[in-house]
């Protein structure tokens, strides 16, 4: 009987045993079984109680952007993804204390959960996305569900991918950080803080930034095509970030990249108006995902009901998918147009 359960045991543990060896062949073919885990049902669920109104409109330091804080950090516990081995961050948060900088009025923090990498574990792939929205005017509490709602459950579901295939054996050959912002909408300080004040991992190992703000709705300009996503900044100082973000597209997902306001003439300047900025100025390749604005833009309005979850899924696992060859590719993103 023993020997039977011996058997058993050592069969258990074959079975769950991490894959070893792997080639890049081995990482592209699992890539399409996780790319499927990320559904539009699951980013719902998430999205209807993050931008609920208990959260109160995430207004930086507030109490609901305390919860939002708890809501992500519970999330990240329940997934086994931990926190960054850091003395900088306590138990998932990042402290960012009342006059850090002076829009900055009560104490607030960043949200990180990082996994680490297997063979390049040195090097940091962030993924990003600000939490915090413009809280509540007159009574009315601005939810903010697409503005940054959409980014930061993407992120959960894009975190939740990466944990699923560790379970499975695949590991991601380079390490990964979650990093949810704060303070974005009173001058993208939370991650100005990050970059400037109290960078967790070395900038200069830090491969790139995939930021999200904005990516679930659809803008007036695409109401005849909603297959899209607006692409800004890929090319700006890695041409090898670019052509990857082209390829993993067009062979995994097929979305229309739109990449209207990567022009420098850009009257809107959304390339120096959301967290990426604050990495690219440090030569830091980035990309930043957005469906441009609509009539909703910082308006009580901004509400989940208003999102279209099959697009947001799409979206999100294109990012993911580019975050998978980021962080398992041979090398990482040359910088070939530093500043």
């Amino acid at each position: 009987m023993r020997y039977l359960l011996l058997l058993v045991l050592i069969a258990l543990n074959i079975q769950c045993s991490p894959q070893k060896n792997l080639t890049k062949a081995d990482y592209d073919q699992s890539l399409p079984k996780y790319i499927k885990t990320i559904k539009a049902d699951e980013l719902s669920k998430h999205l209807y109680i993050f931008a609920s109104d208990e959260f109160e409109g995430r207004d930086t330091g507030e109490p609901g952007q305390k919860k939002a804080a708890e809501y992500l950090r519970e999330f990240y516990k329940k997934q086994g993804i931990i926190s960054p081995k850091s003395e900088l961050v306590k138990d998932y948060f990042q402290h960012i204390p009342a006059g850090a900088y002076p829009r900055i009025k009560k104490d607030t923090e960043n949200v990180l959960a990082f996994i680490e990498g297997s063979e390049k574990p040195e090097e940091i792939l962030v993924i990003s996305a600000h939490y915090d929205h413009v809280g509540m005017e007159n009574g009315e509490i601005y939810n903010g569900a697409d503005d940054d709602g959409s980014g930061n459950v993407a992120i959960l579901e894009i975190a939740e991918a990466f944990q699923q295939a560790i379970k499975d054996g695949f590991k991601p050959k380079r390490s990964i950080l979650f990093l949810h912002v704060t303070a974005e909408e009173i001058g993208l300080l939370g991650s100005k803080y990050y970059t400037d004040i109290q960078p967790i991992f070395p900038l200069e190992n830090t491969i790139a930034n995939l930021n999200i703000d904005m990516i679930g709705r659809i803008d007036d300009a695409h109401l005849e095509n909603i297959n899209y996503v607006y692409l800004i900044g890929s090319d700006k100082l890695s041409t090898d970030l670019h052509n990857l973000s082209e390829t993993v597209n067009k062979k995994h997902i097929n979305m229309d990249l739109d990449y209207t306001f990567n022009d420098e003439n850009d009257p809107n300047r959304f390339y120096y108006r959301s967290d990426h900025y604050n990495f690219a100025k440090n030569n830091v390749p980035i990309i930043f995902y957005f469906n441009g604005v609509h009539a909703d833009y910082h308006k009580p309005t901004d509400t989940p009901d208003k999102i279209d979850y099959n697009l947001l899924e799409k979206r999100a696992q294109l990012i993911f998918a580019t975050a998978w060859e980021l962080a398992n590719g041979e090398n990482r993103p040359f910088v070939d147009k530093a500043k």
